[in-house]
């Protein structure tokens, strides 16, 4: 079982992040939020004032709608600074990227340019070198590469979920696993070799929610390009054998809930005790859950607060 990560010569900071999601595994639950981009970090702000702990994850999104948009692309350089800060005190940092279709020139709207079909041959396209399309994509991942940089310029690691739910045909790169893997390690392979980035994470996070997502396994693209598996999930699907499914591809690598609707209870957190962390997503978690519900996992025994993660043994 690798205990470093998959890219070659990670910084440090990045190893302790992937060292830290593995000594939690069974033993404690990192907490976390996603923030929007145009509200910056006021999601954490509003679970902290809800449970009185603040989480310990922060996540945040690449962007790609127009400026003042709820994703808006005019707010990367105000949220590195925030991921920065909430680096400084000590929170994982964690990024989205709903990436805009190779096709399409940012910013777009969601339904359209990021929820929209690609043919088979455009999606070929992209994936040829020589093809214009394959261009286009290489300038939409070097503007995400450039928020990533910024980020290891001052020292901070990201766990990178990039492609996610990639089981399900809802966004322009999913459905189709023998191309979607090919994507996942030009990704790789752009990000790491070609623009050097050190800091990143890299996590598989497939979809366990809908009726339409399908099997995990077809699209995992390998051990060699994956540091931690996790899997998104609303409306309370947590099944074992979605559990197991992950457990068994990560093949001891760490994992855990990128982004959820409803909360786990604390049955499922019993039976399924090697998730690592949680990530809300906005909206939904009060949606979805009643006040009580969202306090009673910020105090459960095994979540980590941003406190508690900050001290030994986890953290000082």
């Amino acid at each position: 079982m690798p205990s470093s990560p998959v890219t070659p010569d990670a910084s440090p900071r990045a190893e302790a992040l992937l060292d830290l999601l593995y000594r939690l595994g069974g033993r404690a639950l990192l907490t976390g939020q996603h923030n929007q981009p145009v509200h910056g970090s006021a999601w954490t702000e509003r679970i902290t004032e809800l449970t009185g702990v603040v989480p310990a994850l922060w996540g945040q999104e690449i962007g790609f709608s127009a400026p003042g948009t709820l994703d808006g692309i005019d707010r990367r350089a105000a949220n590195v600074a925030e991921a920065v800060g909430w680096h400084r005190r000590g929170a994982v940092v964690t990024y989205t990227w709903h990436a805009v279709c190779p096709a399409d020139d940012e910013p777009v709207e969601f339904q359209g340019g990021i929820i929209r079909d690609l043919p088979d041959a455009d999606f070929d396209a992209v994936l040829d070198p020589g093809s214009a399309l394959h261009s286009r994509w290489c300038a939409q991942v070097d503007a995400a590469a450039a928020v990533l940089g910024r980020l290891q310029d001052a020292g901070v690691p990201v766990l990178w979920r990039p492609y996610h739910e990639m089981n399900g045909g809802w966004f322009w790169w999913g459905g189709r696993p023998e191309r979607l893997t090919l994507l996942w390690r030009q990704l790789f392979d752009r990000l790491v070799r070609h623009h050097g980035l050190r800091n990143l994470i890299w996590v598989w996070s497939p979809n366990a929610a809908y009726d339409s997502a399908q099997p995990f396994a077809p699209y995992f693209p390998g051990l060699d390009v994956v540091d931690a598996l996790a899997m998104d999930t609303y409306g309370g699907h947590y099944e074992p054998e979605h559990y197991r499914g992950l457990l068994d591809l990560a093949e001891g690598r760490p994992i855990g809930l990128g982004e959820v609707g409803e909360l786990p209870s604390d049955e499922v957190l019993a039976d399924q005790p090697l998730w690592a962390w949680f990530m809300g997503w906005p909206d939904v978690v009060t949606d979805a859950n009643d006040d009580a519900r969202v306090r009673a996992l910020y105090r459960h025994p095994r979540a980590l607060g941003l406190d508690g993660l900050t001290a030994p043994p986890f953290g000082g």
